[in-house]
């Protein structure tokens, strides 16, 4: 394994990091002053900036992308974590377009490329995954109860989701919506994905669903969406019916990854605050860098650091060389231990500002509700150790 970057790597992090500091960090001070759902209107501003320096799609590989490979990404994916609210959807590589483009260019059709899948990677429109509900237990994807039945011509769909990231954002056009066709089938072979056009009739955006408090507006703010009677036609059917649990799996190995290659930049924005804010203030006659328990957070979060990158990196490369079924407990591991690991650094941080830590005046309580959420976030944590720990007691039981 080699983590070095090569030539094309350490371009983009030139460019990349350049573009952070006459960008990002300027925009960073007025980006959420608005009260409202939806990003600010900087945004646009800042994506064609990132268009005309060459930064952007860089998470898709292949044809649609820059072509990167995943370990490639992982340090450009690093860098725009510094400012997760920011950076990703101005580079157009933000949640959840980004799984939803994935799955459009593995699994759709030609049609569906030319209407939906060439609009986002423009990053002219927006788009959400509905899966997450809340009358059941959505972390066993099996579970969820909405219904897509066929009629015809027609897919009807009926049901309630909610906590559908980028679903408040008045750009989102497209729904990729994942229900149930045959309840009757194989557990794993009942679901099937369909896209549904923001304005078809039937489809109501319930509310707004905050997270800690916040709207959450920079990805567009998640919200509950009822599905009464709305029908689509049977083209929109992405690859074919009861495949949806399996396009699931697939979206989602890549966005963990994403996920925790962004939660690695989060976590050195804090620690760079947290020495920053040390060696600045001096309370009891001498400074917070000179306190042995801020010492100790300081030297712990450096390790903490090091060890989550380590692992994400080697998760990248396991998916580049073996892919990503080869790379399942890796990614399994960093999605355990890497929110976690960086919610611990964050609030550290925040502890070392006092009460300017909590506020607007700094980017740590932001960092640290998008760390404590991505221990729910594509998974919750016991649900990744169950799986982990089911695949390692495999290894044994064939032996006892």
């Amino acid at each position: 394994m080699d983590f070095g970057f090569d030539a094309q790597t350490e371009d983009y992090r030139k460019r990349l990091l350049a573009f952070m500091d006459e960008h990002v960090y300027p925009a960073e001070a007025g980006y959420h002053s608005g009260d409202g759902w939806g990003p600010p209107p900087i945004l646009e501003t800042l994506k064609a900036a990132a268009k005309s320096a060459g930064l952007w799609n860089l998470f898709l590989p292949g044809e649609h992308g820059a072509g990167l490979t995943n370990l490639q990404y992982a340090p450009l994916a690093e860098i725009t974590g510094r400012s997760p609210a920011i950076a990703p959807a101005a580079l157009n590589c933000a949640a959840p377009d980004t799984g939803n483009m994935e799955v459009l260019a593995e699994f759709g059709t030609d049609e569906q490329k030319r209407q939906w899948l060439t609009p986002l990677l423009d990053g002219t429109i927006r788009s959400a995954f509905a899966m997450t509900e809340p009358q059941v237990a959505s972390s066993d994807a099996t579970n969820i109860g909405t219904r897509i039945e066929r009629d015809g011509d027609e897919y009807v769909i009926n049901g309630r989701k909610f906590y559908i990231t980028g679903a408040m954002n008045p750009n989102c056009r497209i729904f990729i919506v994942m229900g149930k066709t045959d309840p009757d089938a194989a557990r794993h072979v009942q679901q099937s994905q369909v896209l549904v056009p923001r304005d078809t009739p039937g489809l109501t955006v319930e509310r707004g669903m905050t997270v800690f408090g916040y709207t959450d507006g920079d990805h567009g703010g998640h919200a509950e969406l009822i599905f009464d009677n709305v029908r689509v036609p049977v083209s929109n059917l992405i690859g074919e019916e009861g495949g949806g649990f399996a396009i699931s799996q697939a979206r989602l190995g890549p966005g963990r990854i994403h996920h925790c290659m962004r939660l690695i930049g989060m976590a050195e924005r804090a620690l760079e605050l947290m020495c920053t804010r040390a060696l600045s203030r001096t309370p009891f006659g001498k400074p917070l860098a000179e306190q042995g328990v801020v010492q100790d957070w300081i030297a712990e979060s450096r390790v903490r650091i090091e060890q989550a990158r380590l692992l994400v990196l080697k998760a990248a490369w396991l998916m580049d060389t073996v892919g990503n079924k080869g790379a399942h407990t890796e990614i399994q591991a960093i999605k355990i231990i890497v929110p976690s690991t960086v919610e611990w650094i964050v609030d550290k941080a925040i502890q070392a500002h006092g009460a300017a830590g909590t506020s607007q005046d700094t980017p740590l309580a932001a960092l640290w509700v998008a760390a404590r959420t991505l221990r729910l976030a594509d998974g919750p944590d016991e649900v990744h150790k169950r799986s982990l720990a089911r695949r390692e007691l495999n290894r044994y039981r064939s032996t006892t």
